[in-house]
């Protein structure tokens, strides 16, 4: 998708789209004509952007919400601009999130090129692209196992012994692929090394999705920004799984969703319902015909000032075992785009260990288009 819909309570709309102006100013016309912004907020976050134009700012342990105020920027700019755009992108608060962090995501987002700022949502379910990645890895002589939860491993010096649903088997190496607290919980009792202490520096952050089913259509859109309310997005999956019949299925989704975390999910679902039916006023008629609450308490780690340091290479301490994650350092922060990366950087890593040095196996970024070319890209991981 090229275009972000911001709609109000009320229903009002606002499109932020490319045009043909040269990056970073592609998207300054719609961006001059959205209504959800008044003059004054344009102006304020017009000059923050072009503060961040030139290079993504190092990390001197101040918080973006430090930096926006710094850089003058109105109460409703803060709210329905850079709130919305980065709580959603990074799963975190403001006041929690470091300024390379959210500079990066800016930069791709709005500044880059037109190419970086196209927003990609799966049109198929999840479990359609799990499936499709184990038929690949079947299909190339390996194994996928499903149900086999790893308890613990034990490197050695020339093979790495894993322990499954009590049962051991010996590998020759191990990627873990895992959320920083769950390998905290795998780590060799006694001697989980520098990796045990750079985990313990990290904190979760939770995401909420709620799932409603509803008797009717209740918008023509795709998908949509969410201001001033709870919700933050809304996913129409009926319309993007291009789905057969009259009604709506709808994701909406709240990130960094702390205040959800105790409530109930009936709680949860009216709160919903109430927030959805002030933007699409279609769905005040609309029967609810089933719900669901998807909260995924540690969802992601936390992009706190000052964390850069304590991100690793996919290397560790044992030669042959390896992590990934976008918790590790990928020059991304915790994006899909940064998980993938960790996974280039861990099979990068294993190619080479085993002895095949000549392995690329990551992407290049985007590259930058029009006056962007003249401006450094944001912070690469330091790997080979």
């Amino acid at each position: 998708y090229d275009e972000l819909t911001f709609l109000e309570p009320g229903g009002r709309a606002s499109i932020i789209r490319p045009s043909s102006l040269p990056a970073p100013m592609h998207t300054g016309p719609s961006f001059l004509a959205a209504h959800c912004l008044d003059l004054s907020d344009k102006f304020a976050i017009a000059a923050a952007l072009v503060a961040l134009t030139p290079s993504v700012p190092r990390d001197d342990g101040e918080s973006f919400l430090r930096w926006l105020q710094r850089h003058g920027q109105t109460q409703r700019a803060i709210d329905r601009f850079w709130t919305t755009i980065l709580v959603s992108a990074l799963n975190e608060d403001l006041d929690r999130i470091s300024v390379p962090y959210a500079a990066h995501v800016i930069r791709e987002s709005f500044l880059m090129s037109k190419a970086a700022g196209r927003m990609g949502v799966p049109a198929v379910p999840l479990t359609a692209l799990y499936a499709a990645a184990g038929d690949y890895i079947r299909k190339n002589g390996g194994e996928v196992r499903t149900r086999a939860g790893v308890n613990a491993f034990l490197p050695q010096r020339d093979q790495v012994q894993i322990c499954s649903e009590g049962h051991e088997e010996t590998f020759d190496y191990a990627v873990l692929a895992v959320s920083f607290d769950a390998l905290s919980r795998l780590l060799p009792e006694g001697n989980s090394g520098e990796l045990g202490k750079a985990v313990r520096h990290f904190e979760s952050s939770p995401i909420t999705g709620i799932h409603l089913w509803f008797d009717r259509e209740i918008s023509e859109l795709d998908h949509a920004v969410l201001l001033d309310r709870t919700i933050q997005w809304m996913f129409h999956k009926s319309r993007i799984q291009r789905r057969p019949g009259n009604g709506s299925y709808v994701e909406v989704v709240v990130s960094a969703s702390k205040t959800l975390i105790d409530k109930s999910r009936n709680d949860i679902i009216d709160l919903a319902l109430r927030e959805l039916r002030e933007f699409f006023p279609a769905a005040r008629d609309a029967q609810l015909l089933k719900a669901a609450v998807i909260k995924e308490v540690h969802a992601t780690y936390a992009p706190l000032p000052g964390i850069d340091r304590y991100r690793l290479t996919p290397a560790t301490e044992w030669p042959r075992v390896f992590v990934a994650g976008d918790w590790i350092d990928t020059g991304w922060p915790a994006t899909m785009e940064g998980a993938v990366r960790s996974g280039y950087l861990a099979a990068q890593e294993l190619a080479s260990i085993s002895g095949n040095t000549d392995s690329r196996f990551l992407v290049a970024d985007l590259p930058a288009e029009g006056l962007m070319r003249l401006f450094g890209s944001h912070r690469q991981p330091q790997h080979p």
